[in-house]
């Protein structure tokens, strides 16, 4: 038997595609996120060029960058991005899911990061919530709204495997499996 590997490393994933970023729209209203930002791997270097690819023109070159090390095992000091050279800081008491963009022409930006292994529905339902105008939730209050919903609905997956395992069966209130032939007949005295 023959296994086929994908080799294609982070590096050239996030290099190749565009950045996978959900903004808030233009208003007045002022929330705790700008947006959220779903990059394919933990590897700054590799990540940020696509990111201020996408915002330098909605925002205007992105000059600074500050993260918290716990998500990102190597912070490079400086990433050459196309022209220009964006600054990475890393501060531990900023939040570990929020990247902080600064630019010279608009100025700061709060970015939710979903992390890079985040299911596809998980990662829509965070870029929804955390481009919305004016909402006070904080990054770690989205996390942790989405690790209950998801919770939900791994529960609600594994209850139906188990029905469906169980062929849909109704279960005695002893925790076994009824069988038909034991059901009482309405005319048996059962009330």
């Amino acid at each position: 038997m023959t296994t086929t590997t994908d080799r294609t490393a982070p590096r050239d994933l996030a290099t190749q595609s565009p950045a996978r970023l959900s903004l808030t729209p233009k208003t007045t209203l002022a929330g705790q996120l700008d947006g959220a930002w779903w990059p394919y791997s933990r590897d700054l270097t590799a990540e940020l060029p696509p990111l201020a690819a996408a915002l330098d023109e909605a925002w205007g070159r992105i000059t600074r960058v500050t993260v918290n090390p716990t998500r990102w095992p190597v912070i490079p000091h400086k990433v050459p991005v196309a022209g220009h050279t964006i600054h990475v800081g890393w501060f531990t008491e900023q939040h570990p899911d929020k990247l902080i963009l600064l630019s010279l022409t608009v100025g700061r930006w709060d970015l939710l990061v979903i992390p890079p292994e985040t299911e596809p529905a998980a990662a829509a339902r965070l870029m929804a919530a955390a481009a919305i105008p004016g909402s006070v939730l904080t990054a770690g209050v989205l996390m942790a709204n989405e690790a209950v919903i998801g919770r939900g609905i791994r529960d609600t997956r594994r209850q139906e495997a188990t029905w469906d395992g169980e062929g849909g069966a109704c279960m005695s209130p002893f925790g076994h499996l009824k069988d038909r032939s034991t059901l009482p007949l309405p005319g048996d005295g059962w009330r």
